[in-house]
């Protein structure tokens, strides 16, 4: 067992406070549990729904325990489960508050599992849910600020609460925005609406289940447990997605979401279920949860507390996820759920990237010049293999502009196509000088020459704007330009972080790196071209990138605007 348990006092049900003097920093409650029969479904795995409510349990009195009072889940952020927990091994659940706002507090919540017979420990999934004091009126209460001054770890997840606080705020207005561009993309015909082969219909999965709110289902302050609706919504998402397969899924993530409202003992919980579509290896389902009292029963007005999207894969052999049939939808409910799940699997995309992406280690190469044209190859040559990916996927497209995202295990890949009234060659020789960058993008601060090897290989060193309240930060980059070689070839601008000793990193900003970006134009007729921009996205480019990912930015199509403009202003200035 973990030895720092010897540090806490445990009480009987096997949760555990970390000893710590009052008012000292975050206090961690752990819980602890060995797995039953009673515990498993019947493949002898540990179910989802007990899990989800052993960790709200924990986290619940790891944010009273700080509040000092009877606090309430308000939300919970992305799970992603890692692994499968079966009946004999050991379960340890810790939580603690990362950090108090004004009337709400984030708490980490961290699932292990152990094999009792080896000893060898697993991570099962990380979670943060943001629980409220519950009020005695109608007044929220005020929360004392977190005095954090532990380890380094916990000074990471204060600094890192604050950001994704503001993800979940952004969150809806983020959805609603994404879930404009997408109907704006079927309206093109840029978005497959249904699939082309056969495909089940999502509403012959419609799941429905009811319950009957008692006393063993409340929590200590009188509500219905947090936990055990979540107990009940995996139930019925897991039916609704074993009728799309025919097989015994299992849950591998749950989507963000928040509690709408409260219910009490003696309310009827009526469970709605339905798969939402299918992603080749994974599928989501949508939960709503209705709570009626007896007088909303008799008279059929539901309170909607709570909606959730779960999603579910088919484990099969040697790790290998089996795939879903395709779905498709015959109402405008069933279409609207069809592109929300597209919406929602995007905004996972992101926030995975933005709070869970790790320092890639160094990118940049040192630059020699004895090793320029094998320097100057690799960096054409990396562009070009980005750029010939395949399944990039349309996040928005207009009359001038379309913007591109590609996903392949942990890299993440953007592509913006501009549509500009210009020749080829001369976009390119705009493009291709670094110093005109800043007159069209505004995170660009200055961008000045450091060595030009020969025409076409030049360093530049990059100074870019400050994001969110962190440093400036500056890039050394090797840019390698390349005309055709034959009709129908594109000009080729590409880039990427290199090492100099006479351009060391400053005290007053972050130096970044760059691992593949860069321009391709392709001449498409008279005084018409088109120009991609390609970026493999690193922990130095995200900061200016994540609100496109996320869905609460338009920056990427404000800059790309800004070139096409300046582009075909600068033709037009020569022209006459």
């Amino acid at each position: 067992m973990d030895q720092n348990w010897s540090r806490g006092t445990f009480d009987t049900d096997g949760s555990c406070e970390k000893g710590r003097k009052k008012g000292s920093g975050p206090v961690e409650v752990q819980m602890c549990k060995s797995i039953l029969p009673c515990h498993a479904n019947h493949q002898g795995e540990l179910g989802a729904g007990q899990l989800l409510k052993w960790m709200d349990t924990t986290a619940c009195l790891a944010a009273e325990r700080h509040a000092g009072m009877a606090c309430v889940t308000a939300s919970m952020d992305d799970i992603q489960f890692e692994e499968t927990v079966r009946v004999g091994q050991v379960i340890n659940i810790k939580a603690r508050v990362n950090r108090a706002f004004n009337t709400s507090m984030e708490v980490g919540i961290h699932v292990s599992v152990q094999e009792v017979l080896s000893g060898v420990t697993k991570r099962v999934c990380v979670a943060f849910s943001t629980f409220v004091a519950k009020p005695t009126g109608t007044h929220k209460v005020s929360l004392k600020p977190l005095d954090v001054q532990g380890s380094v770890e916990e000074m990471l997840e204060y600094s890192l609460a604050s950001e994704r606080r503001r993800l979940r705020i952004f969150n809806e207005e983020a959805f609603k925005n994404l879930m404009k561009d997408y109907y704006n993309l079927q309206d093109k015909g840029l978005c497959s609406r249904k699939p082309v082969a056969p495909a089940v219909f999502i509403e012959l999965t419609r799941v429905e289940s009811i319950e009957l709110v008692l006393p063993p289902h409340a929590n200590h302050h009188g509500n219905t447990f947090g936990g055990q609706i979540m107990a009940w919504m995996e139930n019925v998402a897991t039916v609704a997605a074993s009728r799309l397969c025919g097989y015994y899924p299992s849950l591998g993530a749950v989507d963000m979401f928040r509690f709408r409202g409260p219910s009490s003992v003696g309310d009827r919980l009526v469970f709605k279920a339905m798969v939402n579509n299918a992603f080749q290896t994974s599928v989501e389902v949508g939960v709503r949860v209705e709570a009626y009292n007896c007088e909303e029963w008799n008279e059929g007005t539901p309170r909607h507390i709570n909606s959730a999207s779960m999603i579910y894969y088919i484990p099969g052999r040697d790790g290998e996820k089996q795939t879903f049939p395709d779905v498709t939808y015959t109402t405008l409910d069933g279409e609207r759920r069809f592109i929300g799940a597209i919406v929602r699997k995007r905004i996972r995309m992101a926030r995975k990237h933005i709070l869970y992406s790790k320092d890639e280690g160094p990118i940049s190469v040192p630059w020699d010049r004895n090793n320029q044209v094998y320097l100057g190859y690799n960096n054409v040559a990396a562009l070009t293999v980005l750029a010939g990916k395949r399944g990039w996927e349309a996040s928005n497209i207009n009359d001038k502009i379309g913007v591109y995202v590609h996903e392949e295990a942990d890299k993440l890949c953007l592509k913006v196509e501009m549509k500009i009234k210009t020749t080829a060659f001369y976009a390119f020789s705009l493009l291709a000088d670094l110093r005109l960058r800043p007159q069209w993008d505004k995170n660009y601060l200055s961008c000045e020459e450091v060595e030009k090897a020969d025409e076409e290989e030049t360093i530049y060193h990059i100074k870019c704007t400050t994001v969110n309240g962190s440093k400036s930060r500056d890039f050394v980059v090797l840019l390698s330009k390349r005309q055709p070689c034959k009709d129908g070839d594109p000009y080729v601008v590409a880039l990427r972080s290199v090492t100099m000793a006479t351009v060391p990193p400053e005290e007053n900003s972050i130096r970044s790196e760059v691992k593949c970006a860069g321009f391709l134009v392709h001449e498409i007729g008279y005084l018409a071209c088109k120009v991609s921009y390609y970026n493999q996205v690193t922990s130095g480019v995200l900061p200016y990138v994540e609100g496109n990912l996320a869905g609460w930015s338009k920056s990427m199509e404000e800059t790309a605007m800004s070139c096409i403009s300046f582009l075909e202003q600068d033709m037009l200035t020569t022209q006459f």
